[in-house]
């Protein structure tokens, strides 16, 4: 059964623009209930981009997460994908890093406000 937390590979097809696409790692991050009933699954795009600005949405995660390697959750990438995208399994985080994970997700929401953009190099730190 798929929980809230898994990490999975996804094939997330063709996408346009800055859209994630083809077939990268994904964080589940809808609820249990939905997860076992729902057709379809709420995920998070995971980068391991080494250039990759780190912005209020993302949150950084690392090889004892259960990836290769440094790598980032984007929850500005959050996209409902059917379960049919879904490949294999490699992975899950823990309760309390999920929730660590929801104050930058529910910025991306806008449930609560993002900082003010900053306009010159640096890089968010948690």
């Amino acid at each position: 059964m798929i929980k809230r937390g898994d990490l999975f590979m996804i094939n997330y097809g063709d996408g346009e623009g800055s859209e994630q696409q083809g077939y990268r790692p994904g964080l589940v991050i809808q609820n249990d209930v939905g997860n076992e009933f729902s057709p379809t699954v709420i995920v998070a795009a995971i980068t391991d981009a080494e250039d990759k600005r780190l912005l209020p949405t993302h949150f950084p995660i690392g090889i004892k997460e259960g990836m290769r390697k440094p790598s980032v959750v984007m929850f500005e990438q959050v996209r409902t994908v059917d379960k049919t995208r879904l490949g294999f399994k490699f992975g899950a985080l823990t309760p309390d890093l999920m929730k660590r994970m929801e104050h930058p997700l529910m910025m991306s929401l806008g449930v609560i406000d993002a900082p003010e953009p900053r306009r010159r190099g640096g890089s968010v730190k948690r």
